[in-house]
């Protein structure tokens, strides 16, 4: 999949492509751009919002319990689509790249994990500027994970952006803290779980990549949960409700969002997910805004939006030369 320019969700954006897919092929005269940016922006309010509970709950309880009740709830309900789906259960775990895809649900487990701790330990604002290279660092890995040709142009914004991030981070100064890194190391393991599900999705569909993905990390993750079970006050067992409810609203915010617009024209608008989760840890959680923060997320920004303008041209060439 092309992995949505969104904050460490799990999205499986193959399942929003497929579902803009079928939407271009059977209702081409529905498609409303200002719709999707809409529906886009609700997105990342929502998922903003999401990491803000997350990072209530992440400095409270073990991080790995946290991520354990979420992706009960999630294998949960991709179960339950798949049960309801043509085939059921048994179509839905038949995959042609089952190594893959184990590797995947592996891998964005791990990687929300370390965003949460990212997220306690380093606040909201600069765990989510670090983490926005994450697209360039798929552009980056394209080549190799895929085969893909990546020109002049887009490694050119790929090095603008590591400038960004150097900035953010500030190596060699007083105020540097190693927790950047982890945020770092987030993104990096998001572009590759990015990169791995447009693999799959070559022969996979949709639909398999989701319940691989709600199934794989909850198993994964359980007995990491289990060994640091803490039980929770009465208050947080309903922040922990709304926090899985949030992920299933994403998600259905998310694929409405592809179906009814382009994702080169909507997926820009993610990037405001940036914003929100600063609002809520400047007036919430009492965090700052450093300057070299804010330059270095400009700058981090402004080059993922060129990488994603660079895509859309290709697109539309590749769409010209068919």
């Amino acid at each position: 999949m092309s992995a949505p320019l969104s904050a460490p969700q799990p999205i499986d954006a193959a399942l929003a492509n497929e579902a803009a897919t079928r939407g271009a092929v059977t209702h081409k005269a529905v498609q409303n751009t200002r719709l999707g940016i809409w529906l886009m922006i609700a997105t990342t309010l929502v998922f903003a919002a999401q990491d803000g509970i997350s990072r209530h709950l992440g400095s409270a309880y073990p991080v790995t319990m946290v991520v354990m009740v979420r992706f009960w709830f999630f294998a949960l309900f991709v179960m339950a689509l798949a049960a309801r789906s043509e085939g059921g259960l048994r179509a839905a775990a038949r995959s042609h790249f089952p190594w893959v895809q184990l590797a995947r649900g592996l891998i964005l487990v791990a990687e929300i994990a370390v965003m949460v701790l990212a997220f306690v330990k380093l606040g909201l604002i600069e765990a989510h500027a670090v983490f926005a290279c994450y697209p360039l660092l798929v552009a980056a890995l394209s080549g190799p994970i895929l085969g893909e040709k990546v020109g002049w142009r887009r490694w050119t914004a790929i090095l603008v952006g590591a400038l960004g991030v150097l900035i953010i981070l500030q190596p060699g100064f007083g105020v540097f803290s190693p927790w950047s890194l982890v945020a770092l190391l987030a993104a990096a393991m998001f572009a590759v779980y990015g990169l791995l599900t447009r693999y799959v999705a070559r022969k996979d569909s949709a639909s398999v990549s989701f319940f691989w993905t709600g199934v794989v990390a909850a198993v994964a993750v359980t007995p990491f949960g289990l060994m640091h079970w803490t039980w929770m006050t009465p208050a947080d067992w309903g922040w922990m409700a709304v926090l899985c409810c949030t992920a299933v609203l994403g998600h259905w915010l998310l694929i409405k969002a592809f179906a009814v617009a382009e994702a080169s024209a909507i997926q820009p608008f993610a990037y405001l997910q940036l914003v929100w989760a600063s609002a809520i840890g400047l007036v919430l959680f009492g965090e700052s805004l450093r300057i070299n923060v804010a330059i270095g997320a400009g700058i981090v920004v402004a080059a993922g939006v060129f990488t994603l303008w660079r895509q859309r041209l290709r697109e539309k060439a590749a769409l010209r030369a068919a």
